[in-house]
């Protein structure tokens, strides 16, 4: 399998939003820099969590926009498959969360109940009136100004977005997509397979040197995606009793057999007193890179005092990557760390 550092080594070296050059093989080494436990010794990633959806909507352009100003090496969007199976940037397949379509009321009689839930969905609009909503705060303690000022994107419109800021800045953006709900999706006749190959291809992104790292919560699916592309694969997984998020129950060494890391939740890799599980160890001595989430600075740190004791306890564990709804933190941490 292809190692997740090596399509990001470019964003990290040669853009506007990138660490100092690396050095050549004759340089004298820079003692300054800390010796990171990552799997290749490389300065973990800053994985922008939705973009900087600590600060802008979740999705929008603006919060990708942001994420990259504020450093990101990589950015993520999550990918729903709408009714003509066109894949939508949106985490939540429903839409009263994270949308405008409660006020619209030429969608008002389309809510429907779908997985226990009555509420607008994805799967049940066309891409085209996807994109007449637009995107709000999730959540109520944050930023709510920039609610309705950016509309919904597809992953073609994202892809466009990226195309053109490398266009701009002359360097590489890495991306992080995450397909969600694959099986649910198939089920009701919209395999989101097929359409994400389909966008690769048209962006020269379906190769194992492309900046791109394809992510899921359903094990199967990445099998499946495995079989058919040799585009880097992580597996979530938020432990073994996570219904949902355990990855049907395979193990580390399993897992090693179809992906190249592990999106892990944070409290997998260190207990409340800061201390080490050996997850990363484990997963490292597999050849799995490790992208834990999430950290957010107004939320209670998984270990310290606050959301910089957390980063700091997370990039001496070893974490490849760290996704943060607030780059620029993560950034600024692993900045102070180089330093030290």
């Amino acid at each position: 399998m292809n190692r997740i550092a090596a399509l990001v080594l470019a964003p990290l070296l040669a853009s506007a939003c990138s660490q100092s050059e690396a050095p050549q093989a004759d340089a004298a080494p820079d003692v300054t820099a800390p010796l990171w436990n990552t799997l290749d010794g490389q300065p973990p990633l800053v994985i922008a969590h939705r973009g900087a959806s600590g600060l802008r909507p979740e999705h929008s352009q603006a919060a990708y926009q942001l994420a990259l100003e504020q450093g990101a090496d990589v950015i993520e969007p999550d990918l729903i498959m709408s009714s003509d199976g066109v894949l939508i940037v949106r985490h939540d397949p429903y839409l009263s969360h994270s949308t405008d379509i409660a006020n619209r009321p030429e969608f008002a009689d389309r809510r429907s109940e779908i997985m226990g839930r009555e509420d607008w969905w994805v799967p049940t609009f066309t891409a085209d009136e996807l994109r007449t909503l637009t995107a709000s705060q999730t959540m109520d303690d944050r930023d709510q100004s920039y609610n309705g000022q950016f509309p919904v994107m597809t992953f073609d419109d994202f892809l466009a977005f990226v195309d053109a800021e490398e266009e701009r800045c002359a360097c590489v953006i890495a991306i992080e997509p995450e397909v969600k709900l694959p099986a649910e999706l198939t089920a009701m006749g919209l395999d989101p397979l097929p359409a994400l190959i389909a966008a690769l291809e048209a962006h020269d992104l379906n190769r194992a040197d492309a900046p791109v790292v394809i992510q899921s919560f359903d094990a199967p699916f990445l099998q499946r995606l495995n079989a058919v592309s040799e585009v880097p694969l992580a597996m979530l997984y938020a432990g073994p009793d996570a219904e949902g998020a355990n990855a049907d129950g395979l193990s580390l060494q399993e897992i090693a057999g179809f992906a190249d890391g592990i999106g892990a939740y944070k409290t997998l890799l260190l207990t409340p007193e800061g201390d080490s599980t050996g997850f990363v160890e484990q997963a490292h001595d597999l050849g799995l890179e490790v992208h834990v989430w999430t950290v957010r600075d107004d939320r209670e740190p998984l270990t310290g005092s606050d959301v910089r004791d957390e980063l700091r306890a997370l990039y001496a564990e070893g974490v490849d990557g760290v996704f943060a709804d607030f780059p620029a933190t993560a950034v600024a941490v692993r900045d102070q760390m180089v330093g030290e």
